[in-house]
């Protein structure tokens, strides 16, 4: 008797035990450095984390802290280092750092964000993580933001010639490229000190989608956009954890957080920027911004003066081993056919 009784014990705190593995939960810090109530917050963080939640049956919570853990260019080697589970981040915030990603920052390249942000996971995968300039993190998803365009405080930009003498803000990578081919003085800046270098005067204007002129309230210190279709360059994020963290987890959880990563958070990420996008426009409408598409003329000026910058930008690819233009063949055509 004594030994059925101590069976069923037994029997009983394995069962518990296997209750108790099952209904584990773990809780990842992710380590945001934009405002809660940004258009990357709302409508590509948060609702990713809410994802990973169901996918995982509530196993996983994502924990998006209230303040960072470091600045926008630190964002990387937080999780790298694993001070954070997950971060996510802007890769020309480290200028040399991050070379093949700069192939989704050309010029051109399109108006939808949900489009290219899918081409880009498709094309990482299939050549840019070759070069593993993402080593130390696991690589959860890619986007690009909607196309940038030009917008200053002192006077319309008519053609390229119009930005001399201004101070514009840009964001790193093939941006400041751009910059250096207009004959313009470039400021790098990370997003989050654009109303604040403008608002004094530090900066004259600024490289933007026109979603950001709306998050960040720059219609109160800038008066003239000029848009560029195609977009005048793009701009290239990450979302990443720490391999340790990564580690850690149960292969269904990995299997869990991925359904709802890689171009799942690219289509995701690019209709939320597209919306973030049309928001933004309607702000400057509202707020009674002076407004402009580029004339043939000026596009026609703009590609001359920037044709070599992708010749520039597929030979870095090539330093890394990677073939830069079999890569953008291929963006170009999954974004044109998405």
């Amino acid at each position: 008797m004594n030994k059925i009784i101590a069976t069923i014990i037994g029997l009983s705190a394995a069962s518990m035990l296997m209750i108790s593995v099952a209904n584990a939960k773990t809780t990842l810090r992710l380590s945001s450095w934009i405002p809660p109530k940004h258009a990357i917050a709302t409508d590509m963080i948060f609702p990713w984390a809410k994802k990973v939640e169901k996918a995982s049956n509530g196993r996983i919570k994502v924990n998006i802290l209230k303040k960072a853990l470091g600045k926008p260019p630190a964002a990387f080697d937080l999780a790298k280092d694993g001070i954070a589970d997950i971060t996510w981040g802007v890769h020309g915030y480290t200028p040399g750092r991050f070379v093949v990603t700069q192939l989704v920052e050309l010029p051109f390249l399109g108006d939808d964000s949900e489009a290219l942000s899918v081409a880009y996971w498709r094309v990482h995968q299939k050549y840019l993580a070759a070069a593993n300039e993402h080593s130390g993190v696991k690589v959860l998803g890619l986007m690009a933001h909607g196309p940038g365009h030009i917008y200053n405080s002192k006077r319309a930009i008519n053609m390229p010639g119009d930005l001399e003498g201004l101070k514009i803000r840009v964001g790193g990578g093939v941006v400041s490229d751009v910059g250096k081919a207009l004959n313009i003085v470039t400021m790098l800046k990370p997003a989050t000190k654009s109303y604040e270098i403008l608002s004094r005067g530090v900066a004259d204007g600024i490289f933007f989608p026109k979603e950001a002129i709306g998050s960040f309230k720059l219609t109160k210190v800038l008066k003239y956009a000029t848009f560029i279709p195609g977009g005048l360059y793009n701009t290239s994020f990450f979302l990443v954890m720490s391999e340790k963290s990564w580690n850690k987890l149960s292969a269904q959880d990995q299997q869990a957080i991925m359904s709802v990563s890689g171009e799942e958070f690219a289509k995701l990420a690019g209709k939320g920027w597209n919306k973030a996008d049309r928001d933004g426009l309607a702000a400057m409408i509202a707020d009674g911004m002076s407004m402009q598409t580029a004339s043939n003329a000026m596009m026609s000026s703009l590609r001359k003066k920037l044709s070599d910058i992708e010749e520039k930008v597929v030979a870095r690819a090539k330093s890394k081993g990677i073939d830069g233009a079999a890569a953008l063949k291929m963006l170009r055509a999954e974004a044109a056919s998405y």
